[in-house]
C-alpha cells in the first residue's frame, strides 16, 4: 500500500512539473518570427520617446522579465530587447509608471491596451489612430491570462 501511494505521488508531481513547463515553454514553440533588425531600425528611427525595460522592478522575477530598449513614435511602440516567455502578454500604456500587480490593478482603467505581443525577442506593435502616446508615460508589459506583472519602461 505505501508503495502504492509513493508511487502515485512521484507519477502526480512529475505530471504537474511537465504541465508547468508546457505552459512556459509552449509561447516559445509557437511564436511568430520577431521582426527584423532591419524593420526594428526603420520604425525606432521615428521614435519620439524612449526608454528602459529592466530586470530588478518590483513585481518582476526569474520567470517574467524583460530588459531592452523601448521606442515609442505616433504610428508604433517598438522593442529591442527580451521577454521572457509567456501565454497571452499585451502591451498597454499608461499615465503612471507602475511596476506592481497591485498597481496594475488599481490603473488597468486609465490605461491603454496597445496590442498583443507574441514574439520574445523584440516586437513593433502599430498605434492605432485614437490612442496619442504623450498621453501616457509608461509602457507595460502583463501576462492577461495569469494577471501576471512582467515589465515595464518609463518613455517620457
Amino acid at each position: 500500500m505505501t508503495k502504492l501511494i509513493l508511487l502515485f505521488l512521484t507519477h502526480t508531481l512529475v505530471a504537474l512539473v511537465g504541465f508547468a513547463g508546457g505552459i512556459y515553454t509552449l509561447p516559445l514553440l509557437t511564436a511568430p518570427s520577431p521582426p527584423s533588425a532591419g524593420e526594428m531600425a526603420a520604425a525606432s528611427n521615428q521614435a519620439l520617446f524612449s526608454g528602459q525595460f529592466r530586470r530588478e522592478l518590483a513585481d518582476s522575477d526569474f520567470l517574467h522579465w524583460g530588459e531592452g530598449k523601448l521606442s515609442v513614435s505616433k504610428q508604433f511602440v517598438v522593442f529591442e530587447g527580451q521577454l521572457s516567455p509567456g501565454p497571452d502578454f499585451r502591451l498597454y500604456l499608461s499615465p503612471e509608471f507602475i511596476e506592481t500587480e497591485a498597481d496594475f490593478v488599481r490603473m488597468k482603467s486609465q490605461m491603454v491596451q496597445v496590442g498583443e505581443v507574441k514574439t520574445f525577442d523584440g516586437f513593433i506593435l502599430p498605434l492605432s489612430d485614437s490612442i496619442d502616446p504623450v498621453d501616457y508615460n509608461t509602457a507595460i508589459i502583463w501576462c492577461e491570462s495569469f494577471g501576471q506583472f512582467i515589465s515595464a519602461a518609463r518613455y517620457r
